[in-house]
C-alpha cells in the first residue's frame, strides 16, 4: 500500500526496528526448525493486501501456513496463542492460494510456532481451523 500523501514519511522508531529484527530472526529460526523436520519452505514473510504470512511450507502434500510467535518466556505462550489473528491469516492464505493454484488442491493447515529464549521451539500443528 502506498504511503498516505497527507503524512510525511517517518523513520521507524528504534524499538520498532529492534522488534522487526527480532521477528526476522524468529522466522529464520522457525524456518530452519521446519526444514529439519523435512518441510519445504515455499515463502517467508509473504505480504498480501490482506495481511502477512510468516512462513508458507509444504510437507507430504500438505500446504502449511505458519504464524511465528517469539516471546520472552515460555509462560507467555498461552497469551500469544490468543493473540494470533486467525481471520487475517486465513484471508491472506486464501489470497496466496488464489495466486498459486498448484497448491490449492492440497490439504491445508494452519500452525503456530512459539519461540522463547533457551527453550526448544514449540510447534503447534493444526493450531486453528480456518474454514
Amino acid at each position: 500500500m502506498p504511503p498516505s500523501p497527507l503524512k510525511p514519511p517517518t523513520e521507524p522508531s528504534r524499538a520498532r526496528q529492534r522488534a522487526n529484527r527480532g521477528g526476522e530472526r524468529a522466522e529464520a529460526l522457525a524456518a530452519l526448525f521446519l526444514q529439519l523436520k523435512l518441510y519445504r519452505i515455499l515463502a517467508r514473510r509473504h505480504k498480501t493486501p490482506l495481511g502477512e504470512i510468516d512462513l508458507i511450507a509444504q510437507r507430504w502434500g500438505t500446504t502449511v501456513f505458519v504464524e511465528v510467535k517469539a516471546r520472552a518466556s515460555r509462560a507467555q505462550e498461552g497469551e500469544a496463542l490468543t493473540q494470533v489473528n486467525q481471520a487475517r491469516i486465513s484471508r491472506a492464505a486464501h489470497y496466496w492460494l488464489s495466486r498459486h493454484r498448484a497448491y490449492a488442491a492440497a490439504n491445508l493447515r494452519f500452525d503456530v510456532i512459539f519461540l522463547a529464549p533457551w527453550a526448544w521451539p514449540r510447534h503447534h500443528i493444526n493450531a486453528f481451523d480456518a474454514s
